[in-house]
């Protein structure tokens, strides 16, 4: 059974997002550490990859998934991770920006001259490019093209970026030591779960990040894979899967709670960026080895 199912969904809104302030007070399965102990490493390269519109118990367990689920038995689990709202667009926009910018609905186009993830790296003298499938060509403001869509490209509204970060899948580099600090990846919409099957998702990922998610394992960098949100039903509490795979996470299921603002403060910390919007609010994933 999911938690909360009897409360309403404004009022599990509010314990979602309260849930990454109180993520101090509940220690991760298997540790003694909070998450106001944990030192988040710096990796050399990080891949964030976003799919739709899927439940933690629709991926974790499921047949459907099998590569998921290695990833998930090689890597960090969290079992207490959650999307900020409904629907898809200020989830992407929260993750990448530390605020929904005041989006509610999947509309196009929208523009922000506000900081984002990718503008405190570029400042900082890091890289960071956004990869998506399907995007026709470099630099694309178009809503639609095929099955790419602008809604799941949050970089695209930010208009402090330059249009170069924003890039056809296609360009995503086979030498894996020439990607940028922090990359994100968005599927089509068939292949990020949203119009086609978990399992044509899974099959996907595994044969374009596979190798990545191998590499990571021994060169200080790091593979993330999240969603946007669940499948939207009122009885749902927006619980979604997220996994972490890489040379310094800590293996088994992790069950601090956080959302999509954890996982933005902590790619925020490793690289010693300031916080933006909600972000401050979460605390980092508590999911590294200990040095030694």
């Amino acid at each position: 059974m999911r938690p909360f199912p009897e409360w309403g969904r404004s009022a599990r809104r509010v314990l979602v997002a309260a849930s990454a302030v109180l993520a101090v007070l509940a220690p991760v399965a298997g540790c003694g550490s909070s998450a106001e102990d944990s030192v988040v490493p710096r990796p050399d390269h990080v891949v964030v990859v976003i799919e739709e519109n899927r439940g933690y118990e629709d991926i974790i367990g499921s047949p459907q998934a099998p590569y998921l689920n290695q990833l998930a038995r090689q890597g960090a689990n969290l079992t207490q991770f959650y999307a900020i709202t409904y629907p898809s667009q200020p989830n992407y926009l929260a993750l990448f920006s530390g605020s929904t910018q005041g989006v509610n609905e999947n509309d196009c186009p929208n523009d922000f001259s506000g900081r984002s993830l990718g503008s405190e790296l570029l400042q900082a003298g890091l890289t960071f490019t956004g990869y998506s499938e399907g995007l026709p060509s470099v630099g694309y403001t178009g809503c639609t093209s095929g099955a790419y869509v602008r809604r799941h490209n949050p970089w695209v509204n930010f208009t402090s970026l330059p249009a170069s970060v924003n890039r056809p899948w296609t360009d995503f580099p086979e030498d894996f030591s020439e990607l940028p600090t922090v990359s994100f990846v968005v599927p089509n919409l068939e292949n990020d779960m949203h119009d086609g099957s978990v399992r044509r998702g899974d099959t996907w990922l595994r044969r374009n990040l596979g190798d990545y998610a191998r590499w990571a394992m021994t060169n200080n960098s790091l593979l993330v894979v999240t969603w946007d949100e669940d499948t939207g039903g009122e009885d749902e509490d927006n619980q979604i899967p997220t996994i972490l795979v890489g040379e310094r996470v800590r293996p088994g299921d992790h069950a601090q709670p956080n959302n999509l603002y954890g996982l933005l403060r902590t790619l925020l910390d490793a690289y010693g960026l300031d916080q933006l919007g909600h972000s401050s609010d979460a605390e980092p994933l508590d999911v590294w080895k200990d040095e030694t």
